[in-house]
């Protein structure tokens, strides 16, 4: 079996891009019983999984409406979460140079998973797989098992009474959470979830999901405050032992 220019077989590539896709691709249920449980048909919410196919923004979306939040507001607040991916879409142009006619439909599949598996590469070769392999898998069985939540949550009737409408931010919360590894990203995490809670009861639904994203800057920030002063420090040491 081939292997790319750090000698990683092609087969293991495509065993880590499988297990992803299929561990995320999975969830797609999830979000088909939240959608239909929000008052969206079956053909809306595929046509979301078709056509979005970035469950973060999905999900935000469905949970708005639920809630009984504008179309507007709800809207928006999925675009602001989905526009991570064109910063993605950026890194991973690099990393895959793919040509310039594959690049539209390429795009669709650039998310959060298909990024992680293709900058975990080290070669072009291997990057490219990881990317074409997750991507295929998670939208195949994204979409399909979207159609079976939908379905079943038509069956249940209220999904309110079984409580799967926590299903959504369930996922949502287990798909972020391994993702934060450092001191900076909990902070963040941290600080969104006390904004969005906190401005729940006061504002219209979906607003306090954009009222997070002020978190990030705001983290960031402070950081930057702490960083300076630690630099500072650091000189006005060097500086007194420079006189001495």
């Amino acid at each position: 079996m081939r292997a790319d220019a750090e000698g990683r077989p092609d087969g293991a590539v495509v065993r880590d891009a499988l297990a992803v896709g299929v561990a995320v691709g999975l969830s797609g249920f999830a979000f088909g019983v939240t959608s239909a449980g929000s008052g969206l048909t079956v053909w809306q919410t595929c046509a979301l999984s078709l056509l979005v196919f970035t469950g973060a923004s999905q999900f935000a979306l469905v949970g708005a409406l639920a809630a009984g939040g504008n179309p507007l507001t709800a809207a928006a607040g999925a675009f602001f979460l989905g526009v991570r991916n064109a910063f993605y879409g950026l890194r991973l142009s690099q990393s895959l140079a793919l040509p310039r006619a594959v690049r539209p439909f390429a795009a669709h599949w650039v998310i959060d998973e298909t990024t992680a598996v293709s900058l975990a590469q080290r070669g072009r070769r291997a990057a490219r797989i990881g990317f074409t392999v997750t991507g295929l898998t998670l939208y195949l069985l994204w979409n399909l098992t979207t159609l079976l939540g939908a379905l079943g949550a038509e069956a249940l009737g209220d999904t309110d009474a079984w409580g799967l409408d926590v299903a959504g931010p369930a996922v949502f919360l287990a798909l972020l959470a391994p993702m934060l590894k450092t001191a900076v990203e909990r902070a963040v995490a941290g600080l969104a979830v006390l904004l969005g809670l906190g401005l729940l009861p006061f504002l219209p639904a979906g607003v306090p999901v954009l009222a997070a994203a002020l978190a990030a800057p705001a983290v960031l920030y402070v950081e930057g405050r702490r960083a300076g002063g630690r630099e500072a420090a650091r000189r006005g040491g060097s500086g007194q032992e420079a006189k001495r």
